[in-house]
């Protein structure tokens, strides 16, 4: 079967792909999750930036701020399109946790009491759980939580969308926050359904979706979703570290005030008084990271090129190629569903008794990185009754030949450990 994508091709762009590590091993990076590698592309949009244009942007009049500034703006545009929003819906910010902060003080403080419930799930990311906890505790308001279903074999953790129904109809819901993509059980969630749910009940229930493993791997649409924030971050679809989005619904982002104050995110300021600036500059405060913004819009025109249906497509095969060979490694469990469907390219499990940190450390004697611990999903990890799991994720520049070496590896790992029979 021929691939979707040229894989070969794109790995070029790589160069630590072509990194031999410290045991003469060729990299095989399956941390993606995580973060991406980039590509040359990227790297050589921020050199061109340092190197042809560095400047402030915004203010300045003189012939490199306006480059700088078109270029940094620019970006703006391709995020909007990309997630099919307007360009003052778009804020930059450092990450998907600062996105889901800014929301959490600039709407949360000001629209969440006492009689309100915020949702959650307990699948979510440590970033869209703890500012909620924070919420909570300093309004008086209620959390509850979206339980996975662990029992339903078809589902394979699924959440249990009775519990959202209960909810709402017992009480005061304010605010559903969810993940879009499950960082450990690679789930994709039904956020579409959840809008749809919460607005019939009430249309000012606003819905919260955390597109941080969804947004670099499927195409996203946010008018269609829904939804009233989206948060995602540059680094998880390879562009540079330190770039995050918020979207924002235009009618929410007038109601809302600065999150940072300062220079940049006012149009006058006096003695006693200032006015903010027009969307979405109130809510970028001080010089951004103009370089890896210009950056991350070179990652943007990267995916767009392969085309994210292509994308989505690529990683459903290297997943069902997954799930057949980890299906053919005995003594692993693997954590979420069994169908390539309804999940993307991450993959959390157990090999029988060995610490996830000890078969991390054999797979890295192999060149393999993979992620153990419990991925800042502490909840989920109570809830599945385990303290921490293995973890491999895959992007646009994985291959099965480099699956066939991670099998090989955990095989190795159960010698290495004398597990069961061999």
């Amino acid at each position: 079967m021929l691939s979707i994508i040229d894989v070969d091709r794109i790995r070029e762009d790589f160069p630590i792909l072509k990194r031999r590590l410290k045991n003469g091993k060729r990299l095989i990076y399956f941390d993606n999750a995580a973060t991406t590698q980039k590509p040359k592309q990227v790297i050589d949009a921020i050199y061109t930036y340092y190197t042809n244009y560095n400047a402030n942007i915004h203010r300045g009049v003189h012939q490199l701020a306006v480059e700088a500034t078109e270029a940094y703006e620019d970006t703006r545009v391709k995020v909007a399109k990309l997630i099919n929003a307007s360009n003052d819906e778009v804020i930059f910010v450092k990450n998907a946790t600062e996105a889901i902060n800014l929301v959490a003080y600039a709407w949360a403080r000001k629209s969440i009491n006492a009689k309100d419930t915020i949702v959650l799930t307990e699948v979510e990311h440590h970033s869209n759980l703890v500012p909620w906890q924070i919420i909570a505790r300093e309004k008086g308001a209620r959390l509850h939580y979206i339980r996975v279903n662990l029992e339903d074999s078809k589902s394979n953790c699924s959440l249990m969308l009775e519990d959202l129904y209960d909810v709402l109809a017992r009480d005061n819901v304010r605010l559903v926050a969810v993940s879009h993509m499950s960082n450990v059980l690679g789930s994709i969630l039904p956020v579409k359904d959840i809008v749809k749910i919460c607005k019939g009940y009430d249309k000012d229930i606003k819905v919260l979706v955390d597109g941080a493993q969804s947004t670099p791997h499927m195409p996203v649409d946010v008018k269609d979703i829904g939804c009233d924030f989206f948060a995602f971050s540059a680094h998880k679809m390879l562009g540079p570290t330190g770039v995050g989005v918020l979207y924002a619904k235009q009618e929410l982002l007038d109601y809302m005030d600065p999150f940072i104050s300062g220079g940049d995110m006012i149009k006058e300021v006096h003695k006693y008084d200032a006015r903010w600036n027009d969307l979405p500059w109130k809510f970028e405060a001080g010089t951004p990271n103009i370089a890896d913004v210009i950056g991350f819009g070179a990652a943007i025109d990267y995916l767009n090129a392969i085309g994210m249906n292509n994308v989505r497509a690529y990683e459903h095969e290297l997943t069902e190629y997954m799930l057949s060979r980890l299906n053919e490694v005995k003594d692993l469990r693997l954590y979420g569903s069994k169908d390539a469907d309804s999940r993307g390219a991450v993959f959390s499990f157990n090999l029988a008794d060995i610490h996830p940190h000890d078969l991390a450390t054999i797979l890295d004697e192999d060149g393999i990185a993979i992620r153990s611990g419990h991925h800042c999903a502490q909840p989920l990890m109570e809830r599945l009754g385990v303290a921490a799991t293995s973890r491999a994720s895959l992007y646009i520049y994985n291959t099965k030949e480099e699956i066939d070496a991670f099998i090989e590896s955990l095989n190795r790992a159960r010698l290495i450990f004398k597990v069961g029979d061999h």
